[in-house]
């Protein structure tokens, strides 16, 4: 956090091949700093942070309006087509190290495809990846990212329906984050009000966490 009239939040994201990471930190941080696009194997291939603008409307602090960031933390995915799963895990927290060792991370946003069904060994390997990286209070500090949320609505699904109808692995998992999740459609832009909302129950996740971070000052 910068100062009184400024308020910054750091973010990771973190999935499997073609659920939507890139595109979900570019939707938070409101521009194309990270490549996404559909692809037969994985696209990203390193981490790379990007920042947003200064973000006017979403928070007050003592009584006056005060200005958010947004730093994402895009990652390749795990399991990853070219690389080691061994190779994904120390590079992701290498980075996290670099980019966040100061200042400290808010939340991971473990990403899924809401149009595809969560099976058992699908989420072993990425919930793994995010204790290893985060340490035993990993549920205080992941929510969970239900990408493609378009395609569900298409399907006939809203929240409640789909939540009604999700496999078991899913809702096990959601419950283990104390239910902190949002879905997000997957258009090549969404519009100012979309981001806003995504952003606020986001910052919400972090203000019932009591603006706790982890990682901080672990750089070696």
């Amino acid at each position: 956090m910068a100062d009184s009239h400024e308020m910054t939040i750091n973010l990771v994201v973190l999935g499997k091949t073609q659920t939507g990471k890139s595109a979900a930190g570019n939707s938070l941080l409101g521009s194309s700093d990270f490549e996404s696009r559909l692809s037969p194997s994985s696209v990203t291939t390193c981490c790379s942070l990007g920042r947003s603008g200064r973000i006017l409307g979403l928070i007050r602090r003592n009584g006056c309006e005060s200005a958010l960031r947004v730093r994402v933390l895009d990652t390749p995915s795990y399991p990853h087509s070219a690389l080691s799963k061994e190779q994904v895990r120390d590079m992701v927290r290498a980075a996290l190290v670099q980019h966040f060792g100061e200042e400290g991370l808010h939340l991971a946003l473990l990403v899924l495809r809401s149009d595809l069904p969560l099976c058992p060994d699908e989420s072993n390997d990425t919930v793994q990846l995010i204790q290893e990286l985060l340490g035993p209070t990993w549920k205080d500090f992941t929510a969970v990212l239900l990408t493609h949320a378009d395609k569900a609505e298409e399907a006939g699904y809203n929240e409640e329906t789909y939540l009604h109808s999700a496999t078991s692995t899913l809702l096990s998992l959601l419950s283990s984050v104390q239910h902190k999740y949002i879905f997000l459609d997957n258009h090549n832009r969404i519009i100012k009000e979309e981001r806003n909302i995504i952003l606020r129950k986001l910052l919400n996740f972090i203000r019932k966490n009591n603006y706790q971070v982890l990682l901080k000052h672990r750089k070696e």
